[in-house]
Formats: structure tokens, sequence, C-alpha cells
């Protein structure tokens, strides 16, 4: 077999080119295939394509990932400022409105750092063309539109105004806690609705796991910021459940995942393990600092920087174990025979 001169896209440039939105991306060399010097036999016991990965890995830049993190804080804290106005008096406004400008400014990284992903603001503004409930990715740029939008009207008028403006303000704050939830979760449902073995083995725990973290690092930045006995109760309170639900979820994750040991192996071995444990590992450091007697501002600045690293940390490790997942010859291959023979 002759090696053909390609792009790095698999196409021959002696006699074609590749034009169009997602022509720029290009395959990392270590992912391009070789040429054969024998051809591989498929084996009974042990089936794969030529063991050749049957899936390409995900294109996403780091931006993807941090993402991830940045809207999921953004989101937790918006609800949280929704939350925090149920209560109907004025000793929590402080806390509104840190929660309010938390989630303005953490969904406009977010959204700079999805656009850097695209290439092209444009590509964002092409999918608000269409709604379809269907599409993760389309309900996640309306969610990415709507959130921080809502979430300006409550920070300039909620709890600042009186008459029509006030009650327009504490309206946004409401849906900006709504579609915070959403913008806090829709990352997990959306990285589950693909073909990546180990991502939708997941796909029940990953939305989850994505919520917790996103609460556990918005509980995290409050810790850095928060004072005063009753909101810093309530911020306390806010991010030790998010801390606690995320390695719970962290460790349904990895069960799941290991049903199919090939499946599960990303979060076991190589750069995306060593991501995960080292997650898992700043998470329950940030709850034994929380838990640690007699409260200090040291202490818990400690607990928040902890906590921030392990959420960061986390969802790269997803990110990383979905390429290689995606990479592993043989992962798609024993997940679909487990399920098949699940059916019988």
């Amino acid at each position: 077999m002759e090696t053909v001169l390609s792009d790095g896209r698999d196409i021959d440039t002696k006699i074609a080119t590749l034009t169009g939105e997602a022509s720029h991306q290009l395959t990392p060399a270590p992912h391009q295939p070789g040429v054969w010097e024998t051809m591989p036999g498929a084996q009974r016991t042990d089936p794969t394509y030529y063991d050749r990965p049957m899936l390409k890995p995900s294109v996403w830049k780091p931006y993807i990932p941090a993402y991830y993190f940045v809207g999921g804080a953004a989101g937790a804290s918006l609800a949280l400022g929704a939350a925090a106005q149920l209560d109907g008096s004025h000793e929590l406004d402080d806390l509104i409105q840190r929660c309010h400008w938390t989630g303005i400014i953490g969904s406009s990284i977010a959204a700079v750092l999805l656009i850097s992903d695209l290439g092209r603001p444009s590509r964002f503004l092409f999918m608000l063309r269409v709604f379809r409930p269907t599409s993760p990715m389309n309900m996640g740029a309306w969610i990415l539109a709507v959130a921080p939008s809502a979430a300006v009207t409550a920070g300039l008028f909620a709890r600042r105004t009186n008459g029509i403006l006030q009650r327009l303000g504490e309206v946004a704050g409401y849906t900006s806690g709504i579609f915070g939830l959403a913008l806090a979760t829709y990352t997990g449902v959306l990285v589950a609705n693909t073909a990546v073995p180990i991502w939708q083995e997941c796909r029940r725990v990953l939305p989850i796991l994505f919520g917790a973290s996103a609460v556990a690092s918005a509980g995290s930045i409050f810790d850095l910021l928060v004072e005063g006995s009753r909101t810093q109760r309530i911020t306390y309170s806010f991010g030790l459940a998010g801390r606690v639900a995320e390695l719970t979820a962290g460790l349904a994750m990895e069960r799941v995942a290991s049903r199919v040991p090939s499946v599960g192996r990303p979060l076991k071995r190589g750069f995306s393990g060593f991501l995960w444990r080292a997650a898992t590992i700043l998470t329950a450091g940030s709850i034994v600092a929380m838990l640690w007697p007699g409260q200090k501002r040291r202490t818990r600045e400690i607990a928040g920087i902890l906590g921030l690293g392990g959420s960061l940390l986390m969802r790269f490790a997803v990110d990383e174990a979905g390429k290689a997942s995606a990479l592993d010859p043989r992962a798609s291959f024993h997940q679909q025979r487990s399920d098949l023979s699940n059916l019988d």
C-alpha cells in the first residue's frame, strides 16, 4: 500500500480539495493511521476493525472543557441567585447581586470560549436560526443567549429600583436561574449524546456530574468572595452539597464506565486517568478543608481553591477520556457486544 499525499484529512490533494465551514479542521499527526506492513487478521475472541479505531476523536480545543467549567459555575451562580430571591427580604440583596454579576461575567467568558473554538462569531449566530429541542448543541446556543441577557436585566433592576422596573428585574432573575440550571447541566447531555463509548456509556451520569461540579465550582468562588454570617452559611451549605454530589457522581461514573473494562480504561490509565485522579483528590481535599474544625478565612480560601481545581480538572479529564476512548479500537466493539449479551 502506497502512502497518499494528504493534507491531514485523508484528501488526496492531487485530485481534490476540501472546502466549507469545517475545512480547516486537521487531524493531529499522531492520530493518522500508518501503512500496514502486514495485513492484520480478525480475532473471534476480540474482534476489531483491523485493529484500527472505529471512531475519530473530537477536534475540540481546550476552550471547550474550559467552557464547561466557566459556563457551569455561571449557571449555578444564577440558580443560587434565583433561589435567594425567594427569601423576600433585603438581607440577601448583596448575595443576589453577586450571584447575578458572577453569572453575567462567567457566561460572557463562556461565550467567548465557545466562539473561540467555533472560529467565527457568525457560526454561533447561525445556530440561533433554528429552534431544535432534540439537538443539545442547538439548545445550548439558546441557553447561552438567554441566560446572560436575563442576568444583566436582573443585575441592573432587581432590588435596585422600584415599580415596574423592579418587577421586571425580579422576573429576569428567576428566568436567569432557570436557564442557569440548564447552562450548568446541558453540556453533560451534549457530550453524552455521542457515539464515544465512555461518554455514551455514562449518559445518565454525566449531566448529574456536570451539574454537581457546577454547584461545587460556584460554591468555591463564593468561598473566596462572600462575607457575612447568613450569606456565608448559605454559600457554605451550597458548596458543600455540590462537592459531595460531585465526588459521589464521579465514583458512580467510574463504576458505570467500568462495567465494560475497555470502556472505563481511560479513567484509570494515561493522561486522562491522571487528570481524573487529581480531580478526585482535590475535590476530596476541599471537602476535608470545609469540615475542618474552627473555620477561618484562610481555611475557606484553601477549600475554595481546591474546589475550583477539582472541578476544572474533572472537565478536562472527561474531555481527555472521550478522546482516548474514541481512539481505542476495542472499546466500541466491546460495548456493543456487552449490550447484546444483556438483551439475551
